[in-house]
């Protein structure tokens, strides 16, 4: 099992940046992908972008191509978003997720297969 809690939300400016941080535990975190959703009042949880076990492949929502950046660290079993120019329709709970599969080679983009959930933590992007 995988135990997941994110931190690094806060209110920004539209154009200032964060990054966020996803700390896990449990002894499988560097065999599994990860993935980065986030949900805004009223909508649905959407996927932003997410990782494979060993780094070398990474996906991203259309909306935040070219401004949002995912990176893992194995050794510190923490796996980041950096979000930069960051505008007001990026506001939402962030949650990160780490995926069942071991050494899964693709990043799984929907929230079918990710069975292991953080807390979120509130990203909120003023204008």
């Amino acid at each position: 099992q995988v135990q997941l809690v994110e931190s690094g939300g806060r209110l920004v400016k539209a154009g200032g940046s964060l990054r966020l941080s996803c700390a896990a535990s449990g002894r499988s975190f560097s065999n599994v992908g990860m993935g980065w959703f986030r949900q805004a009042p009223g909508k649905e949880r959407e996927f932003v972008t997410g990782i494979n076990w060993s780094g070398s492949s990474t996906a991203y929502t259309d909306s935040v191509k070219g401004r949002f950046t995912i990176s893992r660290d194995n050794a510190k079993n923490t796996v980041y978003l950096q979000m930069n120019s960051l505008k007001p329709e990026d506001t939402a709970v962030y949650y990160c997720a780490a995926d069942t599969l071991l050494r899964r080679l693709v990043v799984l983009t929907t929230t079918r297969g990710y069975d292991y959930w953080g807390q979120g933590t509130q990203v909120t992007v003023s204008s």
